[in-house]
């Protein structure tokens, strides 16, 4: 009778051993598991090494002085010459990385190539050709259709100056440099294709050279300061290659 009794206990104990030891097992297979991240389609948009080529179109009739005065030591104001610029830019953009940063600052960095053909509807010029080169930084939070962006670019044109026939506040000669900022949104419908509505700043000068070198010699340099709204196209010039979390 002893004896079944012990075997009965034991056969328990065995039982309850091999319980806690699948529960063990479960528990720590539990803790292996790692979650498994949600799917966030604006890694499908951008990154690394992607190319997009972007049409934008503005309308810039706010005539202010130039912004960094301040540095030059210049008078901070506008001259009586008002102009209103209409920029239509073509432009390829390289991403140089994938999404990174903390929630708010997360994003990417585009580098810009473009070439703008701008008329001048008011001023006594009539039309500007430039190349411009600078980054766009993209500002993307998880999921979100609509991002915001800023971008800066720097470069060079050609202008009709009309500041050597005599017409006062035109400029002073055709060769020109140019500053270009701007800040907006950008809505995606999907990896290939995108739309932006944005505000854009654009400096043209030429840095003087006009006052002091021939054949221009003594033509004062005035500089074009404007700024407006500008909308835009963007494409993707490749086949898109999946990208994971």
């Amino acid at each position: 009778m002893v004896n079944a009794l012990d075997a009965r206990s034991s056969t328990k104990d065995a039982r309850k051993a091999n319980r806690n030891s699948n529960n063990s097992s479960v528990e720590l297979a539990i803790q292996k598991t790692h979650p498994v991240p949600s799917h966030d389609r604006n890694r499908e948009i951008y990154y690394r090494n992607k190319l997009e080529f972007s049409l934008d179109s503005g309308w810039l009739p706010i005539n202010i002085p130039f912004p960094f005065d301040f540095m030059l030591k210049s008078e901070y104001n506008t001259y009586p010459l008002k102009y209103t610029l209409v920029p239509v830019i073509a432009s390829l953009r390289w991403q140089l990385g994938n999404l990174r940063g903390p929630v708010i600052l997360r994003g990417n960095w585009d580098l810009e190539f473009s070439g703008a053909v701008i008329a001048i509807p008011r001023g006594p010029e009539t039309r500007y050709f430039s190349y411009i080169m600078g980054m766009r930084r993209n500002f993307v939070p998880k999921n979100w259709r609509v991002t915001p962006y800023i971008d800066w670019r720097i470069g060079l044109g050609t202008i009709d100056a009309k500041g050597p026939l005599g017409i006062l506040y035109a400029q002073g000669q055709d060769f020109t440099f140019t500053l270009n900022m701007g800040s907006g949104l950008r809505y995606n419908f999907n990896p290939g294709y995108a739309i932006t509505l944005g505000l854009n700043w654009m400096h043209i000068s030429n840095a003087n050279l006009s006052e002091g070198s021939p054949p221009n010699w003594g033509y004062r340099n005035y500089g074009i300061n404007v700024y407006g709204p500008i909308v835009g196209v963007a494409m993707q010039l490749h086949r898109h290659r999946s990208h994971s979390e």
